[in-house]
């Protein structure tokens, strides 16, 4: 049976990006709140602004860790996920906090275009919507 994942697979596989969707992570949340806590940037990396004036992004139950399987370069880790840490799990137990959630890949001689790696409920507002994200 084909899922979601193993589609995001597939897909990032066939475009030749070493990129694999990993781990289902429950991001960490503002003390107090539900509000998902706020992701860690690389501004620097951020050359397009793709993140210009965003602190974080919606909440949701469970999102994909981007493990970089091989980075010769063009890969950009534009911003990384606070974890709740109240649920043991072996990424989590292997000293990692945050995980990778927003990825870009410069266009190269294969590409015409740039790729952008999120899971696409970080944009939902089906879980409420972040005021943040009012500037992507």
């Amino acid at each position: 049976q084909q899922r979601f994942g193993k589609y995001t697979r597939s897909i990032l596989n066939g475009l030749g990006i070493p990129v694999e969707n990993k781990y289902g992570l429950r991001p960490a949340v503002v003390k107090g709140t539900n509000k998902v806590a706020p992701f860690t940037p690389n501004r620097d990396l951020d050359t397009k602004g793709w993140l210009k004036g965003v602190t974080s992004f919606n909440f949701h139950m469970h999102l994909p860790h981007y493990e970089i399987t091989k980075n010769d370069g063009s890969i950009n880790l534009l911003a990384t996920q606070p974890i709740d840490l109240s649920n043991p799990h072996p990424f989590t137990e292997a000293g990692n906090t945050e995980f990778n959630s927003f990825i870009w890949i410069k266009p190269d001689g294969k590409r015409a275009g740039d790729v952008l790696i999120a899971d696409s409920t970080i944009f939902s507002t089906l879980f409420g919507a972040d005021e943040s994200l009012e500037n992507f």
